[in-house]
């Protein structure tokens, strides 16, 4: 288990990671969330002991990390760097040993990860001659391949098409059946929403929402409604505690200044009987990071 608690770093006057605490299990994926410098890669950093924290400890599996713990965590960061004239497979194997593995236990592995990622190249080609997607790709499996304990990646999915994407959905998710822990900073809420167990969203170096996605979003009432009915957008507009109606062909978006509103106008939608949809929602999580981050401005 990685424990950071009371986790703080400035930079002269500028305070980057102000009292963050949390904690990631084994086998369990967090979402390390907040506005470009909001301190998610500070923290990063710290934990892979780049900086050394002010104050706050940083322990695995209850002690300081170790030489050793070192060898069992993997790091892909957001600057990403491959050496182009080494071949696929220099490269996979020069990570590995770095983390302490031989040749003679990675090699047998390389063909799987290359088809697990869908890598178009083959293990003896050069990096140079790969396509940027595929050298992500090929980051990725060196990143991943000796079957970290401890997994930090700084925004893996920038830059990926959907399809890539999904696959290091899933590759991620292989690894916490293996029982890694995982810590994955992204812009994508989607992806964060889909893989994580639980998220923690920094706000300038400040932790303000922190729980499972569905613990964050409960946070925030269901004030979200979704609506098709006889209803017309005048009439909905002129609802007490309807914030805001954008209409979708014939589907009616709603925000709510409280939940409760939803009760009249369910009543009111149903009046002629049969109405083909009322879905009424706690905010997604795209909607409750641009509100967080907003705060700020106001």
């Amino acid at each position: 288990m990685l424990t950071l608690t009371h986790l703080e770093k400035s930079f002269g006057a500028m305070k980057a990671v102000d009292d963050v605490s949390f904690t990631v299990q084994p086998g369990e994926i967090l979402g390390l969330i907040g506005q470009n410098g909001a301190g998610k890669t500070t923290t990063f950093r710290m934990i892979l002991n780049f900086l050394t924290p002010d104050s706050g400890t940083i322990l695995w599996q209850g002690h300081a990390f170790t030489s050793r713990d070192y060898d069992q965590l993997g790091y892909l960061p957001e600057e990403r760097g491959l050496y182009p004239k080494m071949t696929v497979e220099q490269q996979i194997l020069y990570f590995a040993q770095l983390r302490g593995r031989t040749a003679a236990e990675i090699k047998p592995q390389i063909d799987e990860w290359l088809a697990r990622f869908a890598v178009k190249g083959q293990r003896t080609d050069k990096i140079k001659d790969l396509s940027k997607g595929n050298q992500q790709k090929v980051q990725l499996i060196a990143t991943l391949i000796h079957k970290p304990a401890l997994i930090i990646l700084d925004e893996p999915f920038s830059g990926l098409d959907p399809v890539n994407a999904g696959l290091l959905e899933d590759g991620i998710l292989w690894l916490k059946s293996q029982g890694s822990a995982i810590i994955f900073s992204s812009h994508d809420m989607t992806n964060v929403a889909k893989i994580s167990d639980r998220i923690v969203m920094l706000r300038n170096g400040q932790v303000v929402l922190s729980g499972s996605v569905d613990e964050v979003r409960a946070q925030f009432g269901r004030t979200k409604l979704f609506l098709e009915s006889p209803l017309t957008q005048s009439e909905l507009e002129q609802i007490e505690g309807v914030s805001r109606v954008t209409r979708h062909g014939h589907q009616f978006e709603l925000t709510l200044a409280d939940e409760a509103v939803g009760k009249e106008i369910f009543e009111r939608a149903t009046q002629a009987g049969y109405i083909p949809e009322f879905s009424q929602q706690a905010p997604s999580l795209d909607e409750i990071f641009r509100l967080k981050v907003g705060e700020q401005h106001d």
